[in-house]
């Protein structure tokens, strides 16, 4: 029988810490919580591109916010829309709209890539910004949470905050599994393999536009459902979340978790929201309100992780060892 490695059966405990914690928490925590599990699924999305694909993208954020927008426009005024048929719609939408991108981007590289994908998540931000097709710059409401009926039978409702908050939980675990699963077969190996040495790749025989925009598409689609559940949970759904701020902070959460594995952008979702939780949390010191600075601190601690961790938060555990070896390193020298 094979053992469990220390990192599987962490990874078990935290899975089922978050399954009991509905059960002794507040309703204020188990939203919280369903938030930090909704940015985990967007930060998975874009981890597959960052980390695996090597594709740097700052306009991830246009697919997390369309979907929100097609949840807006599908559900009837006061009424609830069908979460099974709006949620194809909106993973169907963000989907299309990372093929058109992909088609056109993926057709540059390094920091080309980075402006140009930045350009067009900024042009469809303008379209819902400056227009009155989604409310403009004031956004829309949804009035009114999916309805998951299925021939008249509901296995759940979403206006139950404890039903949201499995649903997303299972989501996660689904959008885990189903990447792991993926980036272990022979198609995770080829895209890890163009990220190291495309020109290699190609001079194997392997169409890597095809697999680069197939990658595109998928990061895409997850991104839409994470956008999706996050419109349905606020109920409400604004231009700033097609905006390229928003790109920039799922990839500080992949980032400051660790690029190029799943786990790493699950534990760097949560641990930034948490601790921007903490620092605007700061008590006054001297009748200074510490508090109103956050984002300098959370700048600040961003800033360190990148330059102690490497490998993000999730190359805690080799800190110790490295700083020690650095002394014994110039002593010998």
């Amino acid at each position: 029988m094979r053992r469990l490695r220390p990192g599987t059966i962490l990874l078990l405990l935290c899975l089922l810490a978050l399954a009991l914690l509905p059960w002794f928490a507040e309703k204020y925590y188990i939203q919280l919580f369903t938030k930090m599990m909704l940015m985990a699924i967007f930060a998975m999305s874009l981890d597959l591109l960052v980390g695996f694909t090597g594709l740097v993208s700052l306009g991830h954020a246009a697919f997390f916010g369309i979907a929100g927008y097609v949840l807006a426009f599908a559900a009837p005024q006061y009424e609830a829309a069908n979460l099974w048929l709006s949620l194809s719609l909106a993973m169907a939408c963000s989907g299309l709209l990372a093929l058109v991108i992909g088609v056109l981007a993926l057709r540059t590289s390094g920091i080309y890539f980075i402006m140009v994908t930045l350009a067009f998540a900024q042009m469809v931000f303008f379209l819902f910004h400056d227009t009155e097709l989604g409310g403009g710059a004031d956004g829309i409401y949804v009035y009114t949470k999916p309805v998951a009926a299925i021939a008249g039978w509901e296995p759940f409702t979403l206006e139950n905050h404890t039903h949201f908050y499995f649903v997303v939980l299972f989501l996660l675990v689904l959008v885990y599994a189903v990447l792991r699963k993926l980036l272990t077969s022979l198609f995770g190996r080829v895209i890890v393999g163009i990220r190291v040495n495309e020109q290699r790749m190609r001079s194997l025989g392997y169409r890597t536009f095809r697999y680069k925009l197939v990658c595109f598409v998928l990061a895409g689609m997850l991104a839409g459902m994470a956008g999706y559940f996050t419109a349905a949970q606020f109920g409400f759904v604004s231009p700033e979340t097609l905006g390229w701020h928003q790109s920039g902070i799922v990839l500080m959460m992949v980032i400051l978790g660790g690029m190029g594995t799943l786990t790493g952008a699950i534990v760097g979702a949560f641990s930034m929201i948490l601790i921007e939780l903490g620092l605007q949390s700061l008590p006054d010191v001297g009748g200074v309100e510490i508090a109103k600075h956050w984002k300098l601190f959370m700048g600040g601690f961003v800033v360190f992780a990148v330059l102690l961790l490497p490998h993000g938060l999730l190359g805690l555990g080799s800190l110790w060892p490295r700083l020690r070896r650095k002394p014994a390193e110039a002593r010998d020298g």
